[in-house]
């Protein structure tokens, strides 16, 4: 196998679990066992020569993803706290 057909169906298998399952850059990369910058740089820069329709589907995933990470962050936060494992106590 080529490694340009190894990346593609990298690429595209990202963005189809990304696009079922609305998960984040992290969670895909974690499943896929690559790092974050190799999912975004895959979902951003090689996806749209692929697929275009896909990686508008992507993008409207991420998007949805990014207006929603404060509320994310803020119950990790409150889950913390509730932990007794606060800023003090780490």
């Amino acid at each position: 196998m080529r490694v340009n057909q190894a990346i593609e169906r990298r690429v595209l298998e990202a963005a189809e679990y990304i696009a079922a399952t609305g998960a984040t850059v992290r969670r895909a990369a974690k499943r896929l066992g690559v790092s974050k910058s190799t999912v975004h740089k895959d979902m951003e820069a090689r996806l749209p020569r692929l697929s275009p329709a896909l990686a508008q589907e992507v993008a409207a995933v991420f998007a949805r993803n990014k207006a929603e990470r404060h509320l994310r962050g803020g119950e990790a936060t409150r889950l913390r706290y509730a932990q007794g494992r606060g800023a003090d106590n780490r």
